[in-house]
């Protein structure tokens, strides 16, 4: 499966940014968020359309270092669902328009970084809204699976560990974790701890543990949303190298 183009992204951006705007019509704003347990649903939809706007303010700027968070203005519940689609067409103008590279936390990139970062930070919330509030959740296997390999690229960047400390502890001595999809089509991750850092591939290989799901189940296990023990995943072998990859894995912030 190849990865997504501009217009994929964009498509799908707009397409999570409907569905989280769906999840959240009619509901209660101070409704706890179990997967991010220091939010509110109004923390969590303000920071979907707070930085889908400052991604497209860096865009729309040309910047080439970060940017203060623009404020986001105090919305009654009935009105996030036109703000949330208006961040995500506003990017995507944004994408269509910039021409040269920006800042990013991985250094000077295209416009189509931000659309990539947003789409999944986008899609990972919405899962967070769905399973608090009891509401369906979908996301296209091609998006799920570019995901987890954005995930992967950021863990396995020369700076991941500046941007989380934390990540010094994904070193190892070539322990292996395989994420082995159940779609037919979609190959799976070889993921390697090795004593310079996180290594990825494309491959179907020996681990010393396997997860095997859904493609859009795999993400939402990786990305903490979705207990192992869940009767739609499958854990065979080192259990402990799974639990010790989840509990290191994570940005700071809600993530």
């Amino acid at each position: 499966m190849r990865a997504p183009d501009v217009r994929r992204l964009a498509e799908g951006l707009q397409l999570q940014t409907a569905g989280l705007a769906g999840t959240v019509t009619g509901t209660h704003p101070g409704t706890w968020i179990p997967t991010c347990p220091e939010w509110s649903l109004r923390d969590l939809v303000e920071h979907v359309g707070q930085a889908q706007r400052w991604a497209s303010a860096l865009l729309e700027q040309r910047a080439t270092e970060p940017l203060p968070l623009e404020p986001v203005v105090s919305l009654d519940a009935e009105d996030w669902p036109e703000w949330l689609r208006a961040g995500a067409e506003r990017l995507t103008a944004a994408v269509q328009e910039c021409d040269a590279e920006v800042w990013t936390f991985l250094g000077p990139q295209d416009a189509a970084f931000w659309l990539r970062r947003m789409l999944h930070d986008t899609s990972v919330h919405h899962a967070d809204a769905a399973l608090a509030l009891d509401r369906p959740y979908e996301l296209a296997p091609d998006l799920a699976a570019d995901a987890i390999c954005e995930g992967l690229d950021m863990i396995s960047s020369p700076l991941a560990e500046t941007l989380n400390p934390g990540f010094k502890a994904l070193r190892g001595d070539g322990e292996a974790l395989a994420l082995q999809p159940a779609e037919p089509d979609i190959d799976g991750w070889l993921i390697r701890r090795t004593p310079a850092g996180v290594t990825w591939e494309r491959v179907n290989g020996a681990a010393n543990v396997v997860v095997s799901a859904g493609v859009t189940d795999l993400l939402l296990v990786i990305t903490r949303r979705l207990p192992p023990d869940d009767l739609r995943v499958e854990v065979v072998g080192e259990r402990p190298l799974l639990d010790h990859w989840l509990e290191h894995t994570a940005f700071k912030g809600a993530s």
